[in-house]
């Protein structure tokens, strides 16, 4: 074997990269019913290198969805449960003694993985929280001074329950901006409901997913393809402006006591290219751009408390934004 190859660029054809990917949601559904848009995200944070905050009540199959997502994409997934005696260490890993050699070695922590689902996340201590965010920005996890690569790629799914709130740490605002996208997991509609029910009742076990037919569909390379695309992806100087637009309004509006930051308008830049990416073109438009808005800015703007007394949402605001700042032609 030559020994260059190894080292040489990868290489991957684009539309067999989008096609595979949007095989995904096939795949997922053999496992997940009615759960699309939530797919599409994940899809989109993998592309863009970004992480995911999942918010649905319990049992509305977020855990199954990051398990099939994982098998149709054969990639390596592990779940950690936060609790409030949770340690920084049992996320990250730690050094351990080993009597044989008289030496201590790094044992990795589940964040070593390509998909780790951070379950309930805001039941677990602050400084447990803060363990993931060196992980999350620079995708490395640093013990006793030596600096340790993630896998690539890598992704954290974080889930958080909107409605039992007692004896939770909710996330910082610094904490929050660093996930690229909140998504809502919504209960099912009555024939979703019903299609869930005919399939446990014929056999389906959530836990076998090999079972239910879910096949690796997309690899690696086919991600890896598809974001070098979607960083060819055209921006015109108007999309651009039509971002910033938008994320300055949400600074101005009287319902919002924290507006979106620059982060956010790097964010939304990054989501709408993927999805004109995914949807077949290589120039954004801005469809492009209010497609991804609420999922990717709902949780960096924060509301001040007469206008959450009043019933307004945080969704809300961003649709009254999008309504006025004026579109591009």
């Amino acid at each position: 074997m030559d020994p260059t190859t190894d080292n040489a660029a990868p290489t991957g054809d684009p539309a067999a990269a989008r096609a595979a990917l949007e095989a995904l949601r096939a795949e997922i559904a053999k496992a997940v019913v009615g759960q699309d848009s939530a797919v599409t995200g994940l899809v989109v944070a993998l592309l863009c290198r970004g992480h995911v905050l999942l918010e649905g009540v319990p049992g509305v199959a977020k855990t199954l969805l990051i398990r099939s997502l994982a098998a149709a994409l054969e990639l390596d997934t592990k779940r950690v449960q936060f609790t409030p005696d949770l340690m920084p260490s049992d996320v990250t890993g730690s050094l351990v003694y080993d009597a044989r050699t008289a030496e201590f070695s790094f044992q990795p922590g589940p964040v070593f993985t390509n998909l780790l689902l951070a379950d309930e996340i805001n039941r677990t201590p602050p400084k447990t929280q803060s363990s993931l965010l060196e992980a999350m920005e620079e995708r490395q996890v640093t013990v006793d001074g030596t600096p340790r690569a993630l896998p690539d790629p890598f992704l954290v799914a974080a889930t958080q329950n909107p409605v039992e709130y007692e004896g939770t740490y909710p996330l910082p605002e610094a904490q929050l901006d660093r996930f690229l996208l909140k998504l809502t997991i919504p209960l099912p509609s009555r024939q979703d409901e019903i299609d869930v029910l005919t399939r446990h009742a014929e056999g389906f076990d959530p836990r076998d997913l090999r079972a239910a037919g879910v096949r690796p569909v997309a690899t690696a390379a086919d991600l890896e393809a598809a974001r070098r695309a979607v960083a060819a992806t055209t921006v015109s100087p108007e999309i651009t402006a039509y971002v910033v637009d938008i994320c300055r309004a949400t600074r101005e509006s009287p319902s919002l006591a924290l507006g979106v930051s620059p982060r956010g308008a790097t964010a939304l830049l990054a989501t709408a290219r993927a999805w004109a990416w995914l949807t077949g073109r290589d120039y954004v438009i801005p469809d492009d751009v209010k497609a991804l808005a609420l999922p990717t800015l709902r949780h960096r703007i924060q509301l001040r408390p007469e206008a959450e007394m009043e019933g307004v949402t945080a969704d809300s605001v961003i649709t009254a934004v999008l309504s006025h700042v004026p579109v591009p032609r």
